[in-house]
């Protein structure tokens, strides 16, 4: 094929359809290429898409019923031991009205929905009938000429662009080939999710999780869930179905010789969460790696002649406690790279000079400060102490302070002091202390 594109963009997720949409919409020519039978086919993540950049994207998305499931305005952070379950709770009608600051996607659904808005952007451009959403191919190589990016190869077809966004996702073979980043990423580094999508009539949901129209719950869980490997647990409700899983670290995984599935199954015994799925018919299972969210395992640049890096294969993810953030990274990189792109062809520069402005603008934007910010966060959420002694300390607490007995009660203090010689020390309580004071 003699014709050039302005960009080809690799992967239709939403790092991908977000820098698609950019594009179309500055009458950018364009081809996007997916390797699943249609934008999703081979996504099996979901959760949160925090943020207002859905709306940037797709003005007013929330008249629609389709795409997102449910807009969350009830979160919540569980501590597990055993037997309990601590919980701060939080919810507010202050997260009622749109845009919304964070809705519920099972990607596969949500990927779809918006490569379709993307092919009606393109359909009003000027390039409608030169401008491509290619599905059910596999890119097997980006094409280099003198260490610069020209384009796309695969099977025995090559493509050709003036640049070339990779957004392959987590297993970033690509962004290895060329050259940005050495090798593959160290288990230690590296997180397992595993998810069952539970149905329920949708009524029994909604009373179950007192939800109201399309609202939804967020809910983390921290402790027992994850079976004293390092990671946590998490739940979402869907439209009518709820997310259930657990994120856990790959290299405890092997050291500890357990199984995510086992791990899983031991989660859905807790009395809390044996009520919480009653009657519910699992009807799906999934996996999925993601990356633990520490910067070290970022490619040593997300740009060179010709080409740019974003979402997950540029490993932007965090996890600082308040949040999952992944899907937002993805989708403001993805916007970021597209708008650089745009910029690139008004001074007909695609040089490594021009494109490394698309670095700049990520650390100029939130993501990259967030994760700048919030590293020392990331890496206390893995401590032993945080994801083991402080649920079990915080549980005793909980049940001891509100079990009510025909004897005098003790004071909260003592109660407190009673539990922490029993699973911590106070010197734990203190570097926890220090070490999140400084983390957040």
């Amino acid at each position: 094929m003699d014709e050039k594109f302005d960009c080809i963009i690799v992967g239709a997720g939403v790092a991908g359809l977000a820098a698609a949409m950019t594009l179309a919409r500055n009458n950018m020519k364009f081809l996007l290429i997916e390797r699943g039978e249609f934008a999703g086919a081979k996504n099996v993540s979901g959760g949160v898409l925090w943020g207002n950049d859905l709306a940037k994207l797709v003005p007013e998305y929330w008249k629609e019923d389709a795409g997102w499931d449910r807009f969350i305005n009830h979160r919540r952070l569980s501590f597990m031991d055993e037997e309990s379950c601590f919980t701060v709770d939080f919810k507010s009608s202050h997260f009622n009205e749109p845009p919304y600051s964070g809705v519920v996607v099972l990607r596969s659904k949500f990927d779809r929905w918006l490569a379709d808005k993307v092919q009606e952007t393109i359909d009003e451009s000027d390039f409608a009938m030169e401008s491509f959403i290619a599905t059910n191919i596999l890119v097997e190589e980006i094409l280099m000429e003198d260490d610069k990016a020209v384009g796309i190869r695969t099977g025995d077809e090559k493509f050709y662009a003036d640049s070339v966004i990779i957004a392959e996702g987590v297993n970033n073979l690509l962004t290895r080939q060329v050259g940005l980043q050495d090798d593959y990423v160290p288990a230690d580094h590296m997180l397992t999710g595993i998810k069952e999508i539970i149905q329920f009539d949708q009524k029994k949901l909604e009373d179950r999780f007192q939800l109201s129209g399309k609202s939804g719950l967020s809910n983390e869980f921290v402790g027992f869930a994850s079976d004293g490997v390092e990671g946590g647990g998490f739940l979402y409700t869907n439209r009518e179905t709820i997310s259930l899983g657990l994120v856990l670290g790959v290299k405890d995984l092997r050291e500890k010789e357990k199984k995510p599935h086992d791990i899983l199954n031991k989660f859905k015994t807790h009395p809390v969460i044996k009520d919480i799925i009653k009657d519910g018919e699992v009807v799906e299972y999934s996996a999925h790696v993601v990356s633990s969210g520490d910067k070290q395992v970022m490619p040593k640049k997300l740009y060179k002649d010709g080409l740019l890096i974003c979402g997950e294969a540029a490993n932007l993810l965090m996890n600082a406690g308040k949040a999952i953030q992944g899907m937002d990274y993805a989708m403001r990189s993805g916007i970021l790279a597209a708008e650089t792109i745009v910029d690139s062809k008004e001074k007909n520069d695609f040089s490594e000079h021009s494109l490394q402005e698309y670095e700049k603008a990520l650390n100029d934007s939130y993501v990259m400060k967030d994760i700048n910010n919030f590293q020392d966060a990331v890496h206390l959420l893995h401590d032993p102490v945080m994801t083991q002694k402080m649920p079990n300390l915080i549980c005793d607490f909980g049940r001891n302070f509100f079990t009510i007995k025909n004897q005098p009660t003790k004071k909260a203090r003592t109660i407190l002091n009673e539990s922490v010689k029993k699973h911590a020390s106070y010197w734990d309580l203190i570097k926890v202390g220090i070490k999140g004071g400084k983390a957040l």
